[in-house]
Parts: structure tokens; C-alpha cells; sequence
């Protein structure tokens, strides 16, 4: 299965590849899409369910380290991935109209 990590939050184990890395550079969260930033990393699934989840349970600032950051780049990226799976459910709406 490879390199293992654990989604902060879900709290389930995935493979690194379908996980997102996270770190903190000069007090904000950053996604780190290379997965090889230098710091303290934390792991998350691709989903806004599980980053926000992370975000009511203030998993970051325990899984991090820190005390206080800025997190409107997580934000943002929370609504991006909200209207990509609403994209996703309405092409999939369309998709089975059309086969009707």
C-alpha cells in the first residue's frame, strides 16, 4: 500500500497519494501540492467535508503546532472543492437525463 497517512479530519488512514499536504509558512495554512515543503505537515483528504471538519475541531493548530495562523487560504480552497462536487453532481444530474 505504500506510504500511509492519516487524514486530520476524518482521522482515517489513506494512502499519501489521495491525501493533501498541508503546512504553515509565516503563520498561514498553505497547501503544499508538491508534497515536499519544508516544515511540520499535516494530511487531508481532498474533500471540504474533511477540511472542515479539521477546521471545527481545530486539528491544524494541534497537528501543526502552533498557537495562532491564518486560514483563508484553506478557506478558499474549501470553497473550491464545494463547487467542483457541486459541478460534479450536476453534470452527474445531466449525464442520466440525457441517457432517459
Amino acid at each position: 500500500m505504500g506510504q500511509v497517512r492519516t487524514c486530520i479530519g476524518c482521522r482515517s488512514c489513506a494512502p499519501r497519494s489521495a491525501l493533501t499536504r498541508v503546512v504553515v509558512a509565516e503563520n498561514r495554512l498553505v497547501i503544499d501540492t508538491s508534497a515536499s515543503a519544508p516544515g511540520r505537515g499535516a494530511w487531508l483528504h481532498p474533500s471540504a467535508d474533511c477540511a472542515r471538519a479539521a477546521l471545527e475541531k481545530r486539528a491544524w493548530r494541534r497537528a501543526l503546532r502552533v498557537n495562532t495562523l491564518d486560514d483563508h487560504e484553506l478557506r478558499a480552497y474549501i470553497s473550491q472543492l464545494s463547487s467542483e462536487s457541486a459541478d460534479d453532481a450536476t453534470a452527474k444530474v445531466e449525464r442520466t437525463m440525457d441517457k432517459s
